[in-house]
């Protein structure tokens, strides 16, 4: 799996990014692409990408400014030329994403050819999808904003067929009980399935957060994560400036991922103040301060989930 930024700029696009958009690849386990925001030219931005329309299924928005939402029209429509007809699309953002999307579509006489469903998010809401469950938090902006924080499922241990042959049960349909079971009887023996498969791994904690200042909420999302994704609009200068327009400071995130044991943290949302070469001197000013892997994420920057 991967997440891809496809749009890091705060506020603006600029001649080197465009505006906020960042994709979760779930391939090869669910064959589909999930979007966290639409940033203005985000269909732009996939074309150079290996990434499918017609595989995006889901589009989860943080908050309706517009850079993270002007992008939507241009994908919604596109979707339908792309490979999406048929397929459902559901997006999830604040009250008001669903007025936007509708008012937008039924003023430019756009007709999608799939369907499409709107869910308006609200503070602490749970839902899964597939097996991946989802938690919603709102953050401190201007206007409602929220992260989601996404817990992929567990990874069960593979079995370990020679302790079974060892026992004498030979391979056949008992060993999907013994995979997919916790016990398991046979000739009134009951066998702990634990003791014959590899230790499972935890499934991984990707967190996606809107614009923020520092809140409790914030805190909460990131407990534990492998990866967050969080704007950090002001990476060096006044903090008050930065808390001023509701904003996260470089002193912030990293005072979150330091408390909240991330292991490791991509920064995107970047103030069109720092050009590349400002950013890259900046990195390496930083990064020894925080504990955990950090990246200043570039359009087209990609990471890979281990």
């Amino acid at each position: 799996m991967k997440i891809i930024c496809l749009g890091t700029s705060a506020g603006l696009p600029t001649k080197e990014r465009n505006t906020q958009t960042t994709v979760l690849s779930l391939n090869p386990h669910y064959n589909e692409y999930w979007m966290f925001d639409c940033g203005e030219a985000a269909q732009h931005q996939i074309l150079h990408t290996n990434i499918k329309l017609g595989k995006l299924t889901r589009i989860f928005i943080t908050h309706l400014h517009g850079d993270h939402i002007f992008g939507l029209p241009g994908i919604l429509t596109s979707r339908s030329f792309q490979g999406g007809e048929r397929k459902p699309l559901t997006i999830y953002g604040p009250v008001g994403i669903r007025a936007f999307v509708e008012t937008t579509l039924e003023v430019s006489a756009s007709h999608l050819n799939y369907p499409l469903e709107i869910i308006e998010v609200v503070d602490k809401q749970c839902f899964q999808i597939h097996d991946i469950k989802i938690k919603v938090g709102l953050l401190k902006h201007g206007v409602p904003s929220f992260g989601y924080r996404v817990k992929m499922p567990d990874i069960q241990g593979n079995l370990m067929k020679e302790k079974l042959i060892e026992k004498g049960i030979i391979p056949g349909p008992i060993y999907k009980q013994f995979k997919n079971n916790a016990v398991v009887t046979i000739d009134n023996i009951t066998y702990d399935t634990a003791q014959f498969k590899t230790e499972s791994k935890k499934g991984k904690v990707l967190v996606f957060y809107g614009d923020t200042m520092p809140c409790e909420n914030e805190m909460i999302l990131a407990h534990d994560a492998d990866v967050i994704v969080h704007e950090c609009t002001y990476l060096d200068g006044d903090i008050g400036l930065s808390h001023k327009y509701f904003h996260s400071h470089f002193e912030d995130v990293k005072q979150l991922v330091n408390q909240c044991n991330v292991k490791h943290l991509i920064i995107n949302h970047v103030s069109n103040r720092y050009a590349r070469d400002d950013i890259q001197c900046l990195l390496s000013e930083i990064e020894h301060q925080i504990n955990c892997t950090v990246h200043i994420a570039d359009d087209f920057y990609t990471y890979e989930l281990n």
